[in-house]
């Protein structure tokens, strides 16, 4: 159910990994079952080394009591250019794919952190979206159509979409493109129970190089 999340600002990235011994390199496989899915979390990054602290230090402990066989990827953008989220999660996808043959994706965002152990981290027969709400919001869905922050499709449902478009340099837009491509297909986007599929956005100003992309719609 519900978990209490805590921000400690003493932090340390040694407290999280003494906390989570069962992982190699960021992956981890139970020991004393089958995994229902082999997932790969891919996390966009740049200049958020303290809210990638906070999501690992939460999601490391969630991700072990689904029972999943799982690895973390964090895809750096270096330099000062424009951020660019969907060009970084698609040269995930296809590193990830170098390592192992994973069956389902999850797309995240580094500052939302999941409220709930019932928001399982699994992919589905649809393309699935696993933020109804957030503390930001009212835990109220963004807007009708709302696709961005944590999404999670198999391997070939990415691929049947030819995965995110490349084009979306700044904040916003690459997600509802996605959403196009997605009913393009005609596939379905589901979603988790409203009381389930809630998250905690942990607060930032916008960054120079991720401003809003003046061409989104």
């Amino acid at each position: 159910g519900a978990v209490k999340l805590s921000f400690e600002s003493s932090l340390k990235l040694k407290d999280v990994e003494s906390d989570n011994k069962g992982v190699t390199e960021g992956e981890y496989e139970p020991s004393d079952c089958t995994a229902r899915q082999s997932v790969a979390i891919l996390i966009p990054h740049r200049n958020r080394e303290r809210h990638l602290l906070y999501l690992l230090h939460h999601l490391h402990p969630f991700l072990q009591r689904q029972q999943l066989h799982y690895a973390i990827y964090v895809i750096q953008q270096a330099g000062d250019a424009t951020f660019n989220r969907a060009k970084l999660l698609n040269v995930g996808y296809l590193e990830a794919l170098k390592d192992y043959s994973w069956e389902c994706f999850i797309f995240h965002d580094v500052d939302l952190v999941p409220e709930n152990d019932h928001n399982l981290y699994v992919c589905d027969k649809q393309p699935k979206h696993l933020v109804v709400g957030r503390n930001a919001t009212g835990y109220k869905l963004r807007y009708k159509g709302y696709f961005g922050g944590v999404t999670a499709m198999t391997k070939d449902q990415f691929l049947q979409v030819n995965g995110f478009s490349n084009t979306y340099w700044g904040w916003g837009g690459e997600d509802d493109d996605l959403r196009i491509r997605v009913e393009l297909q005609k596939m379905k986007i589901v979603r988790p129970p409203a009381d389930v599929a809630r998250y905690t956005m942990v607060f930032h100003k916008r960054d120079s190089g991720n401003e809003i992309n003046k061409d989104r719609s």
